[in-house]
């Protein structure tokens, strides 16, 4: 597998909506509430990709998974219960989803990498991130790769799981994502 992390296209939000929506089906069948209110939608994939912030996980020309990534945009995280690690900049990712045929391959820990990495490109060491309580894939992926629980946060009226990774300085890679 040659993976590549790369910019979405809008010509790929048919694709990459299919690939949310089972996301949204399998949280569903888990008992969460995660994601069953109507987000995330092919309009908010639209507006990550317009933003420059939506990413696809590739291998070849087939699309593994999808997220938006983002620098210092999260105003929910102002308002965490707890505490956060550092008040430095920070990146931030949401709606991580990985294609169905490939689930349980770690590509989500794998995304989270290149994730590391864009951070670590634009001289940002923080990753700050979110998610339910009951996604316990994630809450897995966060911990596997050294993300400290900080507290609460709260979207549309529902509590989520904050993370935060402070990222080595020493790790800084020149910019190519």
């Amino acid at each position: 597998m040659t993976l590549q992390f790369r910019k979405a296209n809008l010509h790929e939000i048919p694709p990459i909506w299919e690939i949310l929506q089972k996301a949204i089906e399998r949280r569903k069948a888990d008992g969460s509430n995660q994601w069953q209110d109507g987000y995330p939608n092919p309009e908010v994939v639209k507006k990550d990709i317009e933003k420059q912030a939506g990413y696809v996980l590739t291998d070849g020309n087939i699309l593994l998974g999808y997220c938006a990534v983002f620098i210092n945009d999260e105003p929910e995280y102002e308002n965490i219960e707890g505490k956060w690690l550092s008040n430095e900049d920070f990146v931030v990712f949401h709606r991580v989803a990985i294609t169905e045929a490939y689930l349980g391959k770690g590509l989500a820990q794998e995304m989270m990498k290149h994730i590391e990495d864009f951070a670590l490109a634009n001289h940002i060491f923080s990753v700050k991130a979110d998610t339910n309580f009951d996604n316990i894939p994630m809450m897995k992926s966060f911990e596997k790769l050294g993300y400290n629980y900080c507290g609460e946060v709260y979207f549309r009226g529902s509590a989520r799981r904050a993370y935060e990774k402070v990222l080595e300085k020493t790790n800084v890679i020149p910019s190519n994502i």
